[in-house]
């Protein structure tokens, strides 16, 4: 029974690790980030945590929105259509790039609101500047995300990973320099960490249309746009894609930012364990996130092939994998829960000891939590880029809200501050959240791939 699926891991595993790598990039920026700042101290860490919670809000919308240059490149792909492909690109590096701004100027304003979230006041005034280059990071990442979903949806999916190695290289550097003030550099704290985030993101964009350009099979998709002659179904039919795929993004990534701001509620130090925590299991999201694009491609293909028997099954490979591999994660955080979270500190530091303790420990209790939503999160997340891969994007959309804002919040928000649960009850909210849109989301993929098979025999 389960070897008509196992039978496609090999496949599956080829296209899903450039994309993981790739994707693990993009969390290894804030590791890199959030493991040299917090030898600076707890404040700082928090500072960060702080800072990154509205760009990725923000990052979320313009990725979620990228997403929507996937599904309609592999379905030209899978027809034999390059012009289309070409087409979607083009129009998706328009509005990528116009969001990209948009979000980066929306971020600006809503700076103030940092001073009313009853955050420390030694935390707001580190973040501040710190906000200020990071948010402006978001323009070339999103033109990046235009790019790379193309590349992706091409079933190319080695291009972004080089590119993303690139930049990791090149942020790690200049961290090194500028937080610390290494070889004559000046010593800026947490804004050299900024700088070094900001750069990194244009080199990886500038890189990418190099090696894309310099590829024959490539050049002329990524050559000779005319910005000016944009054609208003393409943009309709990105917008009508990306939209419902930023707010299915959004919802689940502000659910996590609400934790942020919830535990800055409980102080300085729940905040920065709910980081540590965070920032680990971000990292073994980005499988399921790459799991998910290879259940994008592929059924995008098989939906372009309009072969609904194989796309139902590749769809189910696919989701057997990411149950096995997650409940792998599921372990490891059980194994490593104390030892993981101090790697961030620095536990020679005498005048922080009792404030690194307190963090260890927090986070070590989170772990436990984050064990087992790694199974929920993964299913859900690959479940959603299938439908996505179908182009179903609306009814997926409202299963996401229901599922994070209207059960996973109110229980992350009365557990963690009506409990003595405090930040475990908030991670308790955000496995609830996960569960529920994991459950509902299969059943969605599996009445609609009956229903095309029915309707198509």
């Amino acid at each position: 029974m389960f070897q008509q699926y196992t039978k496609e891991f090999r496949y599956n595993i080829q296209l899903s690790v450039p994309v993981i790598m790739g994707m693990l990039g993009h969390t290894f920026v804030q590791l890199a980030d959030n493991i040299m700042v917090g030898q600076l101290g707890t404040a700082e860490l928090a500072a960060v945590s702080l800072g990154n919670s509205f760009v990725f809000i923000a990052m979320s919308i313009g990725i979620g929105f990228s997403t929507a240059i996937t599904p309609l490149v592999a379905e030209a792909d899978g027809a034999g259509n390059k012009h289309d492909g070409k087409n979607a690109l083009k129009h998706g590096l328009a509005l990528c790039t116009i969001l990209g701004l948009t979000l980066f100027s929306l971020i600006l304003l809503a700076k103030p609101l940092m001073y009313r979230m009853e955050q420390p006041a030694e935390v707001v005034e580190l973040a501040l500047p710190y906000l200020d280059l990071v948010a402006f990071s978001l323009v070339p990442l999103i033109i990046f995300q235009a790019f790379k979903q193309f590349s992706e949806g091409l079933s190319q999916t080695r291009y972004p990973m080089y590119a993303t190695i690139l930049a990791n290289v090149v942020n790690i550097l200049l961290n090194y320099l500028l937080i610390f003030g290494t070889f004559g550099f000046p010593k800026m704290g947490i804004v050299g960490a900024a700088i070094g985030t900001l750069v990194s993101r244009f080199v990886m964009v500038i890189f990418l249309w190099f090696l894309l350009r310099s590829k024959r099979k490539f050049h002329d998709y990524v050559t000779a746009f005319n910005f000016k002659k944009l054609e208003q179904k393409v943009v309709k039919k990105i917008i009508s894609l990306g939209f419902p795929s930023a707010l299915q993004m959004l919802f689940e990534v502000a659910i996590f930012t609400s934790a942020i701001w919830l535990s800055g509620v409980l102080g300085k130090n729940a905040q920065a364990a709910n980081q540590i925590a965070l920032n680990l299991s971000s990292m073994t999201f980005m499988f399921g996130m790459g799991l998910g694009v290879a259940a994008m491609i592929r059924v995008g293909n098989q939906k372009g092939l309009k072969n609904f028997s194989e796309l139902r099954r590749i769809g189910k490979s696919i989701f057997f994998l990411t149950f096995l591999l997650e409940i792998v994660f599921a372990i490891l955080f059980l194994l490593g829960r104390h030892w993981f979270p101090s790697l961030y500190l620095d536990l020679d530091d005498i005048s922080n000891m009792a404030d690194n303790a307190q963090v260890i420990k927090i986070a070590a209790e989170l772990l436990l939590v984050a064990a087992v939503f790694q199974i929920s999160d993964g299913v859900q997340v690959v479940v959603l880029g299938a439908l996505r891969g179908m182009q179903d994007v609306k009814i997926p959309t409202l299963i996401t809200f229901v599922a994070y804002w209207l059960i996973g919040f109110p229980v992350s928000y009365f557990l963690g501050l009506r409990t003595e649960l405090g930040s475990t009850g908030i991670w308790l909210g955000l496995l609830t959240g996960l569960t529920a849109s994991g459950i509902m989301l299969y059943i969605r993929f599996n009445y609609l791939t009956q229903k095309m098979i029915a309707q198509s025999a």
